[in-house]
């Protein structure tokens, strides 16, 4: 009789090695009675994540780069109950430990990718499965990307390949606001809040320049009331926005100081008064110099912040104004010139945000970049050295963990092998920035989610596993 295996089971077996036991998922909140006359809840969709089953592990013998700028030959590493334990050389192994000799091998912090839109836009990529922009207006900072979310997506697994350990799903930039993003933990689950990072902030996703202007002005047959065509027409729908969030603001306000009648909700205001009030971390897809700037001109004006300008193919030109405001830039490596605001992309604009101060991140905003997001981080800071920016590969790291995690308000809890952080860590074959170099082990909180040389400890997703054959289900 042959039983068909599904995702879930395969994740038990990923998880073996470290114990037995568990699915990584609660049962979430219990259900509470409507009560009309309450504030609403803010968190109505809270993250079920529990990490899996681990034991302790300790890892000797490895270059270490820690994630904060420090470099440890012949290093030591412990993971125990789901968190880093200690760093160092020479640590001893607590009874019952495994222990993992990585001579010869490196071991860093998990990558963090901030800009991802896997699940939202996943493989296969067939128009049934494209739920990551929401177009019917400008502004739709109600939707959240996380109602379209297919856990099932097989990037998932092919990036925790390539040691990506926690994520950020973005919607798309085809709105002004596009709505809410979601920090995920790169686990297998049954649903998206199985995967979501415990407590994280929520983000909004805004987008400047061409897409917004394309989708609703210029060359576009219908177009939606208020909708604009220009960069003039999207600093407008900015300022509308924000003045009513403003106004929907103050009236919670009020009413949260001084009681009386509950002011109606509306989902849309809902996410922009968060931001207003430091909840939620805006993420921002801007090309240009100029056009980042103005933005941070407007953030001054309604009083909140930037997190992350992304795909900032010019922020070489604003560097100190991007270090002067506290603005991270996601960047890719190499890719510009594919639009007219892409244009003027150089490749030592990565090094070149680092070495004003500024917070510098490689994101992949691909299925694809997203498997080998330490090759990109590589080219960028051998641009780098070409051009005599002399970045410390331990520094250069940050690129792909602290800074991200910052980005996401997360960078407390991951993002470096600070004891006490939560023990995401990825065992690499070699030099991290050698293209030849492949992650070998992959750990999430303590249990080992992926191993290169066991297919055993490998997650599947259902979808990849096909429909079962004549006589399969017998």
């Amino acid at each position: 009789m042959m039983i068909r295996r599904n995702w879930v089971a395969l994740a038990a077996a990923a998880i073996f090695l470290t114990a037995c036991g568990g699915s990584g998922e609660s049962d979430g909140p219990a259900i509470k009675p409507f009560t009309p006359n309450e504030p609403f809840d803010p968190d109505p969709y809270p993250s079920t994540y529990e990490a899996f089953p681990n034991a302790p592990v300790l890892i000797t013998n490895a270059t270490i780069l820690d994630g904060e700028g420090a470099k440890i030959d012949n290093g030591s590493l412990l993971l125990q109950d789901g968190k880093i334990s200690a760093i160092g050389a020479d640590l001893e192994a607590p009874e019952g430990s495994t222990v993992i000799d990585a001579s010869g091998r490196w071991v860093t912090p998990g990558i963090i990718d901030n800009h991802s839109h896997l699940g939202a836009y996943p493989s296969p990529s067939v128009s049934a499965h494209q739920d990551g922009n929401e177009i019917s207006g400008p502004v739709t900072a109600e939707v959240w990307v996380e109602h379209g979310i297919w856990p099932q997506d097989p990037g998932f697994d092919r990036a925790l390949a390539g040691g990506v350990t926690s994520l950020q799903v973005l919607p798309g930039s085809a709105n002004l606001f596009g709505g809410r993003g979601i920090t995920l933990k790169n686990v297998p689950a049954r649903t998206v809040q199985g995967m979501k990072f415990p407590a994280a902030p929520y983000t909004l996703k805004m987008a400047c320049g061409e897409n917004p202007k394309r989708v609703y002005g210029y060359g576009n047959g219908s177009i939606p009331g208020g909708a604009p065509f220009s960069r003039m027409g999207n600093m407008a729908g900015y300022r509308t926005a924000w003045i009513k969030a403003a106004e929907y603001k103050r009236k919670w306000d009020k009413y949260s100081a001084e009681g009386g009648e509950m002011p109606a909700r509306d989902l849309e205001l809902d996410t922009l008064a968060g931001v207003l009030a430091g909840e939620i971390l805006v993420h921002m897809h801007c090309y240009r110099a100029d056009e980042m700037a103005q933005i941070m001109d407007l953030s001054k004006e309604f009083g909140y912040k930037v997190t992350a300008f992304h795909h900032a193919v010019e922020s070489y030109k604003i560097a100190d104004k991007l270090a002067d405001y506290g603005a991270c830039s996601s960047m890719w490596a190499d890719w510009w010139g594919f639009k007219m605001e892409a244009y003027d992309g150089i490749p030592e604009n990565i090094p070149m945000v680092h070495n004003a101060g500024a917070c510098a991140i490689v994101h992949s905003d691909s299925d694809i970049g997203i498997q080998r997001l330490n090759q990109e981080a590589a080219k960028a800071w051998a641009d780098g050295k070409r051009v005599g920016i002399d970045v410390p590969i331990e520094e250069a790291w940050e690129w792909l963990s602290l800074n991200p995690a910052k980005s996401l308000g997360i960078d407390a809890r991951t993002g470096s092998l600070k004891p006490g952080k939560m023990a995401d860590v990825v065992i690499w074959s070699g030099n991290p920035f050698s293209v030849y170099t492949k992650a070998d082990q992959v750990f999430i909180d303590g249990a080992l989610m992926y191993d290169r040389t066991d297919n055993a400890a490998r997650p599947v997703r259902d979808f990849e596993l096909g429909q079962p054959g004549e006589g399969d289900m017998k």
